[in-house]
């Protein structure tokens, strides 16, 4: 008689990493590396409003499930038992990105892994890949304990946007890293660029380090959020004034810059025939061209604000001070 074929089971990454790090960058760029592998991505933002889930790059091969406004380590944990279970009943994948949120302690997410056994015989974690900014490392660890917490459980750690640093402030930020994970692959990285053999299938996880981590992690414990950072999100089916835009969250930025922890907005900009992506990380801005609006598709203005102790209502009227008037 002979023996059943073992159940291959599919590789899971989860990237994370602080707000702004360049984990959809990472998404995007390892996607288009992999056009010939069938991979399901699972995005999760902290705001109500799925904006990173809108830029990231559609082909054939892809599955994309989101999840909004809750975290995948607490309010929507349930919710990635489901969808992992889905996933894998649908189709053969090669593969399964999560992205998480910034805001996200990484054991619980992890743990979901070994504490469902519908889950355990046909996905397996490969690897956690945290990406850190390393323009803004040191205040990310010193404002939140995930950052710390993403670090210390990282398999491989990309340091992201080392072009924006001298010599002496990678190695220092080398340094601080090495001291919260002596153990995980470090690689330098611009705009998130690396090779996909780096990151993925690489079979880093190993649960007994990550237990001497965070002993308790496989413990069905609740997570809590820093209660003073919050999100919201804006809206607008009008075109705005681009221009206007970038002066006043310019203005925003340096007012604002140590608690407005991270901006991501597409917009239905006047002048533009692209969507209009604009980003910020406490105090840098950047503005670029995406994709053209597809014929079918309504014209809007979404936009994700992220920080500690900020006014809605005050950026609401900020907001629709650059909204073009019909």
């Amino acid at each position: 008689m002979s023996q059943a074929k073992p159940q291959k089971r599919i590789p899971a990454t989860v990237v994370t990493g602080f707000l702004g790090s360049g984990k959809t960058t990472l998404i995007n760029y390892l996607l288009k590396e992999q056009r010939d592998k069938k991979v399901a991505v699972i995005v999760n933002e902290f705001g109500e409003i799925g904006i990173d889930g809108q830029i990231v790059v559609e082909e054939d091969n892809e599955q994309l499930v989101e999840f909004n406004n809750g975290c995948l380590c607490c309010t929507v944990r349930d919710d990635l038992v489901k969808t992992l279970i889905s996933l894998t009943q649908r189709t053969e994948l090669d593969a399964i990105l999560i992205e998480t949120t910034g805001l996200a302690d990484p054991a619980p997410v992890a743990s979901t892994f070994f504490v469902s056994d519908e889950i355990k015989p046909s996905i397996k974690l490969d690897a956690f890949i945290t990406v850190v900014d390393a323009c803004n490392l040191e205040r990310s660890l010193a404002g939140s304990h995930e950052a710390q917490e993403q670090v210390a459980f990282a398999d491989v750690i990309l340091i992201n946007k080392t072009d924006l640093v001298d010599a002496e402030e990678l190695a220092s930020v080398e340094q601080k890293l090495r001291s919260l994970n002596p153990l995980a692959k470090i690689h330098h990285t611009q705009n998130s660029v690396i090779d996909p053999a780096l990151i993925l299938g690489v079979g880093a996880f190993e649960l007994a380090a990550k237990l001497e981590v965070d002993p308790t992690f496989l413990e069905d414990l609740d997570h809590e959020h820093d209660a003073e950072v919050g999100s919201f999100a804006l809206s607008s089916e009008q075109p705005i004034d681009i221009n206007k835009f970038m002066i006043w969250m310019n203005d925003v930025a340096m007012e604002k810059g140590e608690d407005l922890y991270r901006t991501k907005g597409l917009f239905y900009a006047r002048g533009f025939s692209e969507r209009v992506l604009f980003q910020s990380v406490r105090m840098l801005t950047s503005m670029s061209r995406d994709r053209q609006w597809k014929p079918d598709e309504a014209k809007r203005s979404d936009f994700v604000v992220i920080g500690r102790n900020l006014n809605r209502d005050e950026f609401s009227e900020g907001f629709h001070k650059c909204v073009v008037a019909g």
